[in-house]
């Protein structure tokens, strides 16, 4: 057979390639839905990124892993839709567009709701949405001809439907209540946009004195100005300390007003002096004490946390300010008992992180407690699985302690609430539709100028963008769907709220399964960020390595419950293994062409050894990548085919089979061409979702004319090519060619000197295999006479391998200088000795481990340990170099 040249170029351009099929696979429309009758169905819907967001490495992961599924599931012949879209992201997006209109000298209050409205959507229509485009850069196979966005019109109509529908149930009401305020973006807050970090403060202790002016209570705090809104002093009823109180009333300091003291168990005792100051407008803890005793609540706060008129000689101070001067006229009184150095949790709003002010205000809420029942037994009951288990116990956590939701925002860009207040007779009409006039006749009604918090519309997502409420077609298909893949931080933001719209608006779970990947951190276990000057840019990495390799590393470090450290290193790790596929599939290419029958038409048990060993290797690869794939077990997937293409694959098989397709036994050559072609093409199905663009290039240059391989069938187990006894006797030959090589390395034998072997082997039958199969052993091992014996002395000189009761020896007469290589490894030690002594010197440094960041002293450790090992094998070298010359 004359070798030809394969259809691929040398090396592997992925530049041209990807944008090549991705524009390929829109053009004839391969990611579109299909809703044949009778094929099972696989949904996935995209947790929406917000519209203006920018593809990071957290959406990398989680768009792969997606991707991943998708692909598996589509070439399992299932009715397939992954659902894309962005999510308006009120609070980002307006101030995105705020920032905008000040660099052009424009206030939004001036420019009028309307005004400003329009002009969010001319912004999310030029500039939103880019994340879209670098997801497709990403390969990402969503249908996008299904893409949503969260303010778009079906899903309007979805939003207004659930909340009508709650509101008419008595599930959403509006009430005062103690909210989490941004005072610089001018909205509430849920709990779970509140992101609470360690802060260095100060914890202050307060003399209140008693109200017969005879002694005072002491009480402690970190926020001293809200003291003007001080309504009571609470302290626990068992707390020994106050259970003999002179008297149950103080005078507010620098406000010079009498309040209760009250016994309450919310108070924690171990906290500061026991004595609780209780300010029900500006905490919530201590709205929940005012409720509970009748206690009046002062606001003494504007919604920019400016004192306002309640903060008396306070009013026009900025928030902080005003502790500043509180704290020095309580000393000025002698009132101030000590300041303490304190750490404590303060809560930032996770836009701006500006610290939050709880407020009194009217809100609207959802009663979330009756939702929560079903969405807890979804779970408990196993209807709803989550991925890895141990996130069930902080899912039921949060559950069962579950406050109401505050669902109003103070914004304009987003789902303004559908109610109106009759001006006439203060009626409140909440409806689907905008009202004409109030029942009592009246037409002039006022709008609720609040927005929706954004979760609202997001947690409506598995149906909504299936175009419910509507009947559809989709719903009956693709509805619950599939798996849910995302981040943990998101559990509560969004999953569970999924959870309780779905349970209860569709009487059915949204999806069956949840995945929920770890962070991406840098290499060394530290979590990404700017100031850092660690954060990885997908976008340019793909530049750098290629889509795929960036697809197959994320994969590689997917374990469940584990946060994936990854660096250019890796990546460029796994782009050596693309290459590898793109070579061995350029030499596969060289010896197969349309003249290759398929697999079909041979018989299995009449095939070589190597060519049944590498059929049973790829069937048993993949069984494993199909229970892998359902246990959500990506980084497994990725291990199980990487061991079999460059370890199995490329490393042995081919090696084997080299003499066989220039054999002139016409039989075995041909079936070794076909296998050869059937492997390839088996690798190729298996990486494609993973790596879908180095295997659509590699598959169209396969002989015969192909379509694209995402459409082709999964391979599945096929029972014939299993055989343990063939497994067996190439694991036997490996150990054999193993051996040899391990003491070609170890003994720095010249890689093109020829050596004599002997193997001492006491089982007839391994025996038997290893002669049958000795012009194999000899050409992968280069060893030019090969001697199988039951048993014998090792011969003088030689070096050994030793396998269970295998032995191996290879004479190393002619082969190396001994006395040469004893003085190089000498000198080898000696050196590495030098590098120890260093390192253990730092090692051993107290100062150095006390001020070295935590990797570099870890980086430090595995460097000795690294040289220890080094010196171990350098001695065990010597040893038998010194036996062989004795």
């Amino acid at each position: 057979m004359t070798l030809k040249e394969p259809q691929l170029d040398k090396s592997y351009a992925f530049e041209d390639i990807e944008k090549r099929w991705y524009s390929e696979w829109l053009e004839q429309k391969t990611f579109q839905a299909k809703m044949d009758d009778g094929a099972e169905s696989f949904s996935i819907v995209i947790p929406p990124p917000n519209v203006t967001g920018v593809l990071h490495v957290g959406h990398a992961l989680n768009n792969t892993l997606q991707d991943i599924l998708v692909r598996y599931h589509r070439m399992m012949g299932k009715n397939v839709l992954w659902v894309p879209g962005t999510d308006h992201a009120g609070i980002a997006t307006q101030n995105v567009v705020e920032r905008q209109l000040t660099t052009e000298g424009i206030d939004r209050h001036e420019l009028g709701r309307d005004a400003f409205i329009e002009r969010v959507w001319k912004w999310k229509e030029e500039s939103g949405g880019q994340i879209i485009n670098q997801l497709k850069r990403l390969g990402c196979s969503c249908d996008w001809t299904r893409e949503r966005f969260t303010m778009d019109e079906g899903l309007s109509v979805a939003v207004r439907k659930v909340f009508t529908t709650l509101y008419n149930e008595g599930l959403i009401y509006k009430g005062d209540y103690i909210i989490n305020w941004c005072p610089r973006c001018h909205t509430a807050l849920s709990d779970l946009e509140v992101e609470h970090q360690p802060t260095a403060g100060k914890l202050y202790r307060i003399r209140y004195p008693y109200a017969s002016g005879d002694g005072y209570l002491v009480v402690a705090t970190t926020r001293p100005e809200t003291m003007l809104g001080d309504t009571a002093v609470a302290v626990h009823p068992d707390d020994e300390r106050y259970n003999s109180l002179p008297e149950q009333a103080v005078i507010l300091p620098l406000v010079d007003k009498k309040i209760p003291v009250v016994f309450d168990t919310h108070v924690e005792r171990e906290f500061g002096t026991g004595a609780l100051k209780v300010t029900p407008g500006h905490d919530l803890n201590d709205f929940e004490i005012g409720r509970r005793h009748d206690l009046p609540i002062v606001s003494i706060m504007d919604k920019s946390g400016v004192m306002n008129e309640a903060a008396g000689q306070y009013q026009g101070l900025d928030r902080f300010e005003c502790r500043k001067k509180i704290v020095v006229d309580l000393d000025k009184l002698g009132l101030l008992d000590g300041i303490d150095e304190y750490e404590h949790g303060v809560g930032d709003c996770y836009r701006c992180h500006t610290i939050v002010e709880p407020q009194l205000s009217k809100q609207w809420f959802v009663s979330i407690k009756p939702l929560a029942e079903k969405a807890i037994a979804a779970v408990k009951d196993g209807h709803i699985r989550i991925h890895p288990k141990s996130w069930e116990n902080t899912y039921f956590d949060w559950m069962y302690n579950i406050r109401d939701w505050c669902i109003s925002r103070q914004i304009w860009w987003g789902h303004q609430i559908p109610a109106w207040t009759c001006a006439a007779c203060g009626e409140l009409i909440v409806s689907n539709t905008d009202p004409d006039q109030c029942a009592c006749g009246s037409n002039d009604l006022e709008r609720e100028s609040d927005v929706l918090d954004t979760w609202f519309s997001s947690a409506l997502w598995p149906f909504s963008t299936m175009g419910w409420p509507e009947k559809t077609k989709e719903l009956d298909c693709f509805y619950p769907t599939s798996v849910l893949i995302t981040s943990f931080d998101i559990l509560f933001f969004w999953v569970a709220r999924m959870i309780m719209m779905g349970t209860h608006f569709m009487a059915e779970i949204p999806f069956k399964d949840v995945y929920l990947h770890a962070l991406v951190r840098d290499e060394h276990g530290q979590k990404m960020s700017k100031s850092k000057g660690n954060v990885m840019d997908p976008l340019l990495v793909m530049d750098k390595f290629g889509t795929d390799a960036l697809r197959f590393t994320m994969t590689a470090f997917a374990a469940q419950g584990r946060d994936i450290r990854i660096s250019e290193d890796r990546i460029e790790g796994y782009r050596h293994f693309i290459n590898k596929i793109w070579n061995a599939s350029r030499f596969t290419l060289m010896h197969i062409d349309d003249s290759t029958v398929p697999i079909s038409k041979i018989n299995i048990s009449q095939l070589s050894l190597p060519n049944k060993w590498i059929l049973s290797r790829a069937n048993l690869t993949i069984a494993k990548v199909h229970d892998s794939l359902a246990k959500f077990q990506f980084n497994d997937t990725a291990s199980h085919i990487y061991q079999f293409i460059w370890h199995e694959f490329c490393d042995w098989y081919l090696e084997w089979i080299k003499p066989d397709l220039f054999s002139n036994d016409t039989t075995l050559k041909e079936n070794t061409r076909t296998v050869l072609m059937t492997v390839l093409e088996t690798i190729i199905k298996l990486l494609h979702p993973i790596t879908p663009f180095v295997t659509e290039e590699i598959w169209h240059a396969l002989p015969n004319k192909r379509s694209t391989v995402m459409l082709e069938s999964f391979p599945t187990v096929t029972a014939e090519w299993h055989d343990e006894k063939v497994e067996a006797d190439i694991a036997l030959l490996m150990v054999i060619i193993g051996g040899v090589r391990n003491i070609r390395s170890d003994m720095q034998i010249h890689p093109s000197a020829q050596v004599t072997a002997i193997i001492n082997c006491p089982n007839s039958e391994q025996s038997s295999t290893i002669s049958k199969f000795e012009s194999h052993i000899t050409a992968m091992a280069k060893i030019d006479s090969l001697t199988v014996r039951a048993s014998g002395a090792c011969p003088k000189g030689a070096a050994s391998f030793i396998f269970e009761d295998i032995e191996i020896f290879v004479p190393m007469e002619g082969l190396i200088d001994t006395e040469k290589e004893l003085e190089k490894l000498a000198k080898e030690k000696e050196k590495i000795v030098v590098q120890l002594t260093r390192c253990e010197g730092k090692l051993t440094n107290e100062k150095f481990i006390s001020n070295a960041p935590d990797d570099v002293v870890a980086k430090e450790r595995e460097k000795a340990e690294g040289f220890k090992a080094t010196i171990a094998k350098i001695d065990e070298n010597t040893k038998r170099l010194q036996e062989m010359s004795s």
